[in-house]
């Protein structure tokens, strides 16, 4: 029995930021769009990434506003953390979020699916029994959680686990040096959890600025999380009470209540037929795309964390307009990816823009390298000592402002207005010449007059 077509002009596979971007921006153009979505609506970020994260991250910075409000001579009282009800408070926001991307779609015209898709061959795609043949497939299916093949994996979280875990543990073991191992320590310590991070290598966020990670380990030691580099884990071992006991390379282990491996995600490309078609893939199983985002084969596209060039939200949204004016639009736009503004949410925070300083120096012969480290005014009536580190790369030669880094509070706040500065290319005079506001600390960026 032959199977049901539906023709469309655009199928799109995921229906997170940029699949809804790219599937709104079209239908609103008058193309016909179907968007499949095999698991739930808004993606990484909405569900198991930044919109989560960055709620457990404010229930964890409380910690320190309770400290802080005692020395301004509010009388508090801090009673017990429920770990249930900041989780379900988190389920209903989520639930929220995905029904204003399911009424952005409807609003749009857009038909939305609820089913896995797999590709029968070049234009042509099975959701349930249905066949969706379209003239253009836009694969956004986004990333996946890497968990490492060794003995005992299976007892470990991964990072999608964490917002859905049901009992806050006493100690957690956490895998990895990137940005989500970092947030998750931070989140986990400030909750009163006993909180190890392991890393393989020599020291963590490998390729930020060498200073600032620097920092950034010695503020985290002195919150109370304990630190282990070039720390190899051999296996995962389950015990009495639920507990594990991983194994090192050394020959030593550690028992803890949870594990948790935080050391990146892949490209989600499994299960979608791919095989059916001509469609390259890059060694770290990603799609290969040119700069319009087409793959080998001219009918299908991809964007986002699938493609792994930049896995941030702003990229894939970003890069939903690009394909959407480069199909139906007047083919103008062009993706930059330079001078993308980044933030890791971690205590302390870190945000930046630009180069790092061993990038600077590897491009130009001569940089001036500004820096600030202070203990900000809202701690000086505090026990709190916590720094906040600030640094400016310049282009000696044209005055260029290369890069600014910063750790501390409100380091994304600061960082994302600086990004508009060093779009615009503006250099050190600049900066020396706008007036800050006082006190604060975003002042300092316009008030370091001298290299060090």
């Amino acid at each position: 029995m032959t199977k049901t077509e539906h023709k469309v002009d655009l199928l799109v596979i995921g229906a997170g930021s940029g699949g809804v971007r790219a599937g709104r921006l079209a239908a609103n153009l008058g193309k016909r769009v179907i968007v499949v979505e095999q698991q739930y609506l808004g993606g990484t970020c909405v569900n198991v990434g930044c919109v989560p994260k960055k709620l457990f991250y404010y229930a964890a910075q409380l910690k320190d506003e309770f400290a802080v409000a005692e020395s301004f001579g509010w009388n508090v009282q801090v009673g017990s953390f429920s770990w249930d009800r900041l989780r379900e408070n988190k389920n209903r926001e989520i639930e929220r979020l995905n029904l204003i991307y399911k009424n952005i779609l409807q609003n749009a015209g857009v038909t939305l699916l609820e089913g896995t898709a797999r590709f029968v061959d070049h234009q042509r795609v099975d959701v349930g029994g249905q066949i969706i043949h379209a003239e253009k497939i836009l694969i956004a299916t986004g990333g996946i959680s890497y968990r490492p093949d060794i003995p005992g994996g299976e007892f470990a979280l991964v990072s999608d686990d964490v917002f859905s875990l049901s009992v806050l543990p006493e100690k957690i073991i956490i895998i990895g040096g990137g940005y989500i191992a970092l947030e998750f320590a931070s989140i986990f310590n400030a909750l009163g959890v006993k909180t190890e991070l392991d890393y393989r290598g020599p020291l963590f966020l490998k390729g930020l600025d060498d200073e600032i990670r620097c920092f950034v380990a010695e503020e985290m030691r002195n919150k109370g999380v304990t630190l282990r580099f070039n720390s190899q884990i051999k296996t995962i071992e389950k015990i009495d009470h639920g507990q594990k006991r991983v194994h090192y390379q050394d020959g030593g282990f550690h028992v803890t209540d949870q594990v948790l491996f935080a050391v990146g995600r892949l490209p989600n490309t499994a299960g979608l037929g791919l095989e059916n078609t001509q469609v390259e893939l890059a060694a770290n199983g990603a799609i290969k795309v040119s700069e319009n985002f087409q793959t080998s084969v001219p009918s299908i596209y991809a964007l986002g964390d699938v493609i792994a060039r930049t896995q941030l939200t702003p990229v894939a949204l970003a890069e939903a307009g690009v394909f959407v004016d480069h199909l139906y639009g007047q083919n103008r736009q062009k993706m930059n990816y330079e001078l993308i503004p980044t933030a890791v949410f971690s205590n302390p925070t870190l945000a930046m823009v630009g180069l790092t300083e061993e990038q600077a120096r590897l491009q130009f012969k001569h940089i001036d390298v500004y820096r600030s480290r202070f203990r900000p005014m809202k701690h000086s009536l505090s026990s709190i000592e916590s720094k906040i580190f600030m640094k400016m790369l310049v282009n000696s030669e044209t005055d260029q402002v290369l890069g600014v880094h910063m750790v501390g509070e409100q380091a994304g706040e600061i960082i994302q207005g600086l990004a508009v500065a060093l779009n615009a290319k503006a250099t050190k005079a600049v900066f020396d010449a706008t007036l800050g506001i006082h006190p604060t600390m975003a002042e300092e960026f316009v008030t370091m007059r001298s290299p060090s």
